[in-house]
Parts: C-alpha cells; sequence; structure tokens
C-alpha cells in the first residue's frame, strides 16, 4: 500500500513540473514514511550536548551555577547594607535638627531667592516693588495687606512679657542670613556644630567686628526712639476733676506721684470734712 501512494505521488509531481506549477526543488526522490496512509512524523533531534556530559560534567556545572547565584546574593546583600547605613546617617542628622529646620530652611531659601531677585532688578535698573507687583494678583495684593495689617498690631502696653516678645520679634525680622559665613563656621566646628547635652560651647564664640558694629547701631536707634517716645495714658472717667485744665492736671499728677504718700492722710481728712 505504501509503495502504491509513492508511485501515484512521484507521477503527480512530475504532471506538475511538466505543467510549469512546481518547481525543481519540490521534487522529493525519497518517499517518507506512512502510518495508515499519513506521513510519519519525524523523529525528534536529541540535544546531542547533553548527550555527551558527563555525570561529572553536569555535577560542576550545577555546581558554578549555584556559585554564580550565591555572589549574586553576597553583592545585593552588601549593597542593601550599605544604603541602610546611609538611611542610617542620615536619620541621625535629622533627628540632631531643630524641630522647626524645614521651615526655616525653606524661609532662608525664599529670602535669598527675593535679594537675588532684588540685584537682579537693581542691575537691570527697575523697581523691584513694580516687578513684584506685576507677579501678584490683586486678590492675593488684598490678602497680604490684610494680613500685614494684622501681623504684629501695637495693641499699647499691657506688660513686660509682651512689650520683650514684641522687641524680639522686630529684632529677628531684621536679620539677614549670611549663608556663605554660615558655611564657614561649620567647616571650622566641625561636629561641634550641632551640640548636644554634653557640648560646651560658652566663650568659642568670637563675633566679627560687623556684627559688633551692627548691634551698636541698633542699640543707638533704640534709645534715640526711647527719647522720643513717650507713653500714652489713658483717661480715667471716673477719677477726680482737681484741676481747671490740662496743665494744672500734669501737675497735679506729678505731685501726687512725688507727694501722695505723705499728703494722704490730710486728703481724707478733707474729704470726710474732718480736718483741724
Amino acid at each position: 500500500m505504501g509503495a502504491i501512494v509513492a508511485i501515484l505521488v512521484s507521477k503527480l509531481l512530475r504532471r506538475a513540473e511538466a505543467e510549469g506549477r512546481v518547481g525543481v526543488h519540490c521534487l522529493e526522490t525519497t518517499p517518507r514514511a506512512t502510518v495508515g496512509g499519513l506521513p510519519a512524523p519525524e523523529p525528534a533531534a536529541s540535544d546531542s550536548s547533553e548527550d555527551q556530559m558527563t555525570p561529572e560534567e553536569a555535577a560542576a556545572q550545577k555546581r558554578e551555577e549555584r556559585l554564580r547565584k550565591f555572589r549574586e546574593l553576597h553583592l545585593k546583600r552588601n549593597e542593601a547594607r550599605k544604603l541602610n547605613h546611609q538611611e542610617v546617617v542620615e536619620e541621625d542628622k535629622r533627628l540632631k535638627l531643630p524641630t522647626n529646620w524645614e521651615a526655616k530652611k525653606a524661609r532662608l531659601e525664599w529670602e535669598l531667592k527675593v535679594e537675588e531677585k532684588k540685584k537682579e532688578c537693581l542691575a537691570k535698573g527697575e523697581d523691584y516693588e513694580r516687578v513684584k507687583l506685576l507677579e501678584i494678583s490683586a486678590e492675593d495684593a488684598e490678602r497680604f495687606e490684610r494680613k500685614k495689617k494684622k501681623k504684629n498690631p501695637d495693641l499699647g502696653f499691657s506688660d513686660y512679657a509682651a512689650a520683650q516678645l514684641r522687641q524680639y520679634q522686630r529684632l529677628t525680622r531684621q536679620i539677614k542670613p549670611d549663608l556663605e559665613q554660615y558655611e564657614k563656621l561649620k567647616e571650622e566646628s566641625g561636629e561641634e556644630f550641632y551640640p548636644t547635652s554634653n557640648s560646651l560651647l560658652h566663650g568659642t564664640h568670637v563675633p566679627c567686628k560687623e556684627g559688633v558694629d551692627r548691634m551698636v547701631s541698633d542699640l543707638e536707634k533704640q534709645i534715640q526712639k526711647r527719647e522720643k517716645y513717650s507713653r500714652r495714658r489713658p483717661y480715667n472717667d471716673d477719677a477726680d476733676i482737681d484741676y481747671i485744665n490740662e496743665r494744672n492736671a500734669k501737675f497735679n499728677k506729678k505731685a501726687e506721684r512725688f507727694y501722695g504718700k505723705y499728703t494722704a492722710e490730710i486728703k481724707q481728712n478733707l474729704e470726710r470734712g474732718t480736718a483741724v
């Protein structure tokens, strides 16, 4: 049966070649084996390298593969250890910084950008305030103005603690950071730049001449302002009227301040009508 099928296939191929429908390269001189009238499947190609490999070579190859994986794991462990150490160092630095360090740093960076913008406008001959207002909308400008009016308002004298706080806030707003001097001190101090509970910094800092001059000029301005200042005294409607004009009222207050404790009994006797 297989020989008959092979003969028929050979005749069909010759007829197709004669008619020009099939090329010469399609001819098969050797018929394939058939199973039940169908072509038999080709035998799978065996891996010659695996057949030729001995058990010792296979074991050596597995051992080399395991050693390679072990080296990769070792490198990954070292890399993870290095990254963990870096994170620990960074976290320790963050813990040593003040609690509001991020806000202060952002504020200083913003002030530095403002100073650079002012220098740029000065070099171009432009007014910084006008340039800044061109970048701000009307709503933001009104909000900033309202916030500026509410910030640190002068409510008069209440107590010395409030006056001291107001003075401290005014002085701190005048401070302009010198980042170059800051970095210089940081390099000179080293680890002592971030003090701990065991650090002893008393007497180690020597202020520069510019800082001393700035402090002296500020103190002189405070003295001049204090000389011109006169504290406003509230008017008491319930107080006794013992004056005839404003000048006489000031004189009576001054006399009361100096001699009030000596004349208190005489005044009480006059009010009761029991004076001798």
